[in-house]
C-alpha cells in the first residue's frame, strides 16, 4: 500500500473527529443557549414532553392560574424598581425590587387594590426575600411568590439569571455561575440595608443556586434561611439524564465530551456544581420542598440533600405534586409551612 493510501484512514478519522466535536458543540448550545434552543425543531417536543410529565389536575391548574393572576397584580405596582448589577465577568444582570420602607408603608400605595395595605400591616423594613427562578425561566415566574412575601411584610428582589429574561449572558449557568451572580444581588440589598435579614427562595435551578451559594465560605450573616423547592443534587447528573431523555443520546462518550465543551465555552465544571456537596458545609437553616411525583428532578435527590445538610433543616414532600408544583397542589399549606419555618428556624 502506498503512503497516499495509508493516509486515507487517518484523514477519515480526522473528519469524523471534527464532525463529532461539531455535534457536541451544537448539543451544548441546544441545552445552554435559549436563543439557539428556540430555533430547534426539538424545542417544541421537549416543551411538550416537560408539560406531559407534570401532574395534570384541574384544581392544581386553577391554583396556578390564581398565583399567576396575583403575581401580575404584584408586578403592576407603582413602587417596583428596575435594578441591575454587573457580574464579575462583565454581564449586565437585570431584576426588579420592591422595598418595604416605613415611609412607603405609611403612604399606603393602594394602586394595586390593597396589596400594599396588607403588606403595611406586618411590614418589617429589614425583612427581605430574593426569589430565584428555574431553568429557562424568568423573574416573572416568581411574581406569585413575590405577592405572598410582599403581603407578609417582606421587601422583594426578583432577578433574571444570566442568559435568561432580560439579563445578558452567553450561557445558562446551571447554578454554577448563578451562585456567583447571587453574591452580587445579596450585596445590592446589603448596601441598601446593612441590617437586612434575607431569605433565599428558589425553584429548581434557582433552589440549587441558593444551596450552592450557602455552601460558600464567608456567607454574610444577613442570610437567614433558604426555601429550596425541588433542587437537584448536582448539575452533572441532571445534564446526563436530560441528554438521554431529551435527545436520546448515550451518556458515554457524549456527556463527558459535552462536559468538557462546557468548561471550554462557558467556563464552569458540571462535576463541581454540586449542591449536595454545598449543603454539607452550609449553616443556613433550610426547608427542602419537593413534589413526590416530580419526573424532572426525582424526589430522591431532595432526600439526599436533606440527609447531607449540616444546617438546621426540615423536609416537606408534597403528595401528588410534580416538578415545581408543590405550591400549586395546596398553596395554603405550602405558605403556612414556609411561614412557620421562617418564624421557628430563622426567627423572622
Amino acid at each position: 500500500m502506498t503512503k497516499r493510501y495509508k493516509r486515507i484512514p487517518a484523514a477519515i478519522l480526522l473528519i469524523l473527529f471534527v464532525l463529532y466535536w461539531a455535534a457536541v458543540n451544537l448539543l451544548v448550545s441546544a441545552v445552554l443557549v435559549p436563543s439557539f434552543m428556540e430555533k430547534l425543531d426539538a424545542f417544541q417536543r421537549i416543551s411538550e414532553q416537560s408539560y406531559a410529565e407534570q401532574v395534570q389536575e384541574t384544581e392544581m391548574k386553577q391554583n396556578l392560574t390564581a398565583m399567576t393572576v396575583v403575581g401580575k397584580v404584584w408586578g403592576r405596582q407603582d413602587g417596583i424598581e428596575k435594578v441591575e448589577i454587573l457580574s464579575e465577568d462583565g454581564y449586565r444582570l437585570k431584576g426588579v425590587l420592591m422595598q418595604t420602607l416605613d415611609d412607603a408603608a405609611e403612604a399606603g400605595h393602594k394602586s394595586d387594590g390593597g396589596t400594599s395595605e396588607a403588606a403595611h400591616k406586618s411590614a418589617d423594613p429589614h425583612r427581605w426575600v430574593i426569589l430565584l427562578h428555574g431553568y429557562t425561566g424568568s423573574k416573572e415566574m416568581m411574581y406569585g411568590y413575590a405577592y405572598w412575601y410582599w403581603t407578609h411584610g417582606y421587601s422583594v428582589l426578583a432577578p433574571d439569571f444570566r442568559c435568561q429574561g432580560e439579563s445578558e449572558g452567553d450561557y445558562i449557568g446551571l447554578g454554577a455561575t448563578d451562585s456567583e451572580d447571587l453574591a452580587g444581588w445579596v450585596e445590592l440589598i446589603r448596601e441598601r440595608d446593612p441590617e437586612a435579614e434575607i431569605v433565599l427562595h428558589g425553584l429548581s435551578m434557582g433552589a440549587s443556586t441558593a444551596l450552592l451559594y450557602c455552601g460558600r465560605e464567608n456567607v454574610p450573616d444577613n442570610i437567614k434561611a433558604v426555601i429550596s423547592d425541588c433542587a437537584f443534587t448536582d448539575a452533572y447528573s441532571m445534564f446526563r439524564e436530560k441528554i438521554g431523555s431529551w435527545f436520546h443520546l448515550p451518556a458515554f462518550p457524549v456527556v463527558d465530551s459535552a462536559e468538557l465543551m462546557i468548561r471550554l465555552r462557558a467556563g464552569y465544571d458540571l462535576k463541581e456544581t454540586s449542591p449536595l456537596k454545598a449543603v454539607s458545609s452550609s449553616m443556613v437553616p433550610t426547608l427542602f420542598i419537593h413534589g413526590k411525583e416530580d419526573r424532572m428532578i426525582p424526589v430522591s435527590m431532595c432526600r439526599e440533600l436533606y440527609d447531607a445538610a449540616a444546617c438546621e433543616k426540615e423536609i416537606m414532600v408534597v403528595e401528588g405534586a410534580g416538578h415545581a408544583q408543590a405550591a400549586d397542589k395546596d398553596p395554603a399549606h405550602y405558605f403556612e409551612e414556609v411561614e412557620r419555618f421562617l418564624r421557628e428556624k430563622a426567627g423572622i
